[in-house]
């Protein structure tokens, strides 16, 4: 049997590293889960959901650009029904009772069949699709570290599902493609596959982003857009302080132009996809951080992105976020140091810096000060009731609570601070939705004494365990083990 301490340690390196344990799970969850969390950073698997109804980006962008041109289809007809004569209606006349009639026939004015009543459209239905999926895949994980992991880079390397239909249908895909195969790979890896999705390339607009000197450009008359080579290096490699001059960015966007989506047409490759357009490339040799790149097409932005990724400012800064998700808001110093050595000479290799984080006695010592993520807290609640939640039950909360899946309000991603979960009104939010989940669980939750110390441990306090057991009600002891400081940090 483990010791007191280990347990303890157990018990919060479970919420720390995972998503909190599920029933039954109670001691044999917590006993060696250092071993564990290593043995699962060892496996470097990280699972696919299931169930989600396109295999990836380009199906889907090929079934987004039928969707639109159905729609537009449909627009046109209603358009056409709308401004037709009707027959025997004197000019001017008002007939009420007068029928109008169909427009004319022909493929383009037919209508589709009506989808079923309530049916939400084709990018929205494929988001809730893939949204149930992945919280399916988190409540099904042993510990959770790889979902854990999943959800930091996805934030990380975050788009925002309400800019487009593009970005709301692809959302699942593209965590699907560009951040779980790397997870426990090179980062590199991970930061060209982002940068490179059709979903990142709608996000931040490098579609539109044309070299002024390519032929298009001179054709056109437009020129670059420098959102996504900004976001690059202030967001995902350099950090803000990294170094970099407004030059830079300029410099990355003309390396970067020619990488795009195709269109409907498929003149590139299968729409939907991505391709490099030497059409959009700006030619010639571009500066960057004191070096030059002239490879030829592509292989100009793959060079630029490698030695961003190999950058010591993005190995502190990958490590200064590392460790304020996994540690505390403000990290030891010796930590991140720490990490961001292993990630330089290990040259990003992610599972090296995870193995460095969590062999780190510092990380394992450190109070739990963390508030759960919104996110965070749903899964490990519904975790800890064994709840299989609709869509539904799944937006609902994190939206109300202000971080629903795949929507942050910028490239910036969902903070990562206390600062942003724990205002007064984020906590009374956190107990109207704890007191729903302690209603719909009550009839499934045999005793909740007997939960708080499944779910809690030895990080169960006095004052919690005396508050369930006095609470006046199964829904209102559920509603309190949710909302205890011991349930509620990590």
């Amino acid at each position: 049997m483990a010791e007191t301490g280990e347990l303890t340690a157990g018990a919060v390196a479970l919420q720390r590293f995972g998503l909190g344990p599920k029933p039954g799970q109670g001691e044999a969850a917590r006993a060696q889960i250092r071993e564990k969390l290593l043995a699962e950073i060892a496996a470097g698997r990280v699972a696919q959901p299931e169930g989600v109804l396109f295999s990836g980006a380009a199906e889907i962008g090929k079934a987004l650009y039928d969707f639109e041109d159905q729609e537009k289809r449909e627009r046109e007809a209603r358009r056409i029904v709308a401004a037709a004569p009707v027959p025997g209606m004197q000019q001017g006349s008002q007939m009420a009772s007068a029928t109008p009639q169909a427009p004319p026939g022909g493929p383009q004015n037919q209508m589709a069949p009506a989808k079923p009543a309530n049916e939400p459209a084709l990018p929205y239905r494929t988001y809730r699709d893939e949204v149930k999926a992945r919280v399916d895949l988190a409540l099904s994980a042993e510990t959770g570290l790889s979902e854990r992991l999943v959800m930091f880079w996805s934030n990380h390397f975050c788009i925002g599902a309400t800019k487009s239909n593009m970005c709301r249908i692809m959302a699942g895909a593209y965590e699907r493609e560009a951040i779980r195969p790397h997870v426990f790979g090179r980062f590199e890896d991970m930061l060209i596959a982002a940068e490179s999705h059709p979903a990142m390339l709608d996000f931040l607009d490098n579609r539109q982003s044309i070299g002024p000197n390519s032929p298009a450009g001179r054709r056109r008359g437009r020129g670059l857009n420098e959102n996504l080579a900004r976001e690059i290096m202030e967001l995902h490699t350099l950090g803000v302080s990294g170094g970099y001059a407004q030059a830079d960015v300029t410099n990355l966007a003309r390396i970067i132009t020619g990488w795009t989506v195709v269109g409907r047409e498929g003149v590139l490759g299968f729409p939907g996809s991505f391709a490099f357009n030497a059409g959009l490339h700006e030619p010639g040799t571009t500066p960057l951080l004191g070096r030059s790149y002239d490879q030829p097409g592509r292989a100009q932005g793959v060079a630029a992105l490698t030695d961003l990724a190999r950058h010591p400012a993005t190995a502190q800064f990958i490590a200064t976020k590392l460790a304020r998700h996994f540690a505390a808001d403000a990290p030891p110093r010796a930590l991140v140091d720490k990490l961001a050595g292993v990630f330089r000479q290990s040259g990003g290799d992610l599972p090296s810096v995870y193995r460095a984080l969590v062999e780190d006695d510092a990380v394992w010592q450190a109070p739990a000060t963390k508030i759960r993520s919104p996110q965070e807290f749903l899964l490990a609640s519904y975790r800890a009731l064994g709840r299989k939640p609709d869509f539904g039950q799944i937006i609902g909360p994190v939206g109300v609570m202000g971080q629903p899946f795949w929507q942050p309000s910028g490239p910036n991603g969902y903070a990562d601070g206390n600062a942003a979960w724990a205002s007064a009104e984020g906590l009374k939010t956190r107990i109207d939705v704890a007191a729903g989940w302690g209603r719909q669980a009550a009839g499934s939750v045999a005793d909740p004494r007997v939960l708080a110390e499944d779910m809690l441990g030895p990080l169960l306090s006095p004052e919690t365990k005396q508050a369930v057991a006095r609470a006046e009600s199964k829904p209102q002891a559920i509603a309190l083990l949710l909302m205890s400081p011991e349930f509620q940090r990590r």
